[in-house]
């Protein structure tokens, strides 16, 4: 049981750190992130967010 509670609170935790996706920060944090190491979602929200973001934002 304390194994799962350690492992619940270590995941609240790093995903807590994490930026928002599609944020400023985000952006940048993938632009320095080797494009081999993206998933198929982050190359496709990068696209969408930061190659494509809107005058609005």
């Amino acid at each position: 049981m304390k194994k799962i509670i350690g492992m619940f609170a270590v995941c609240i935790t790093i995903t807590a750190c994490a930026p928002e996706v599609g944020s400023k920060k985000w952006c940048e944090a993938l632009s320095e992130k080797p494009k081999g190491d993206w998933t198929m979602t982050e190359s496709k929200d990068y696209t969408k967010h930061c190659l494509f973001r809107s005058e609005e934002d």
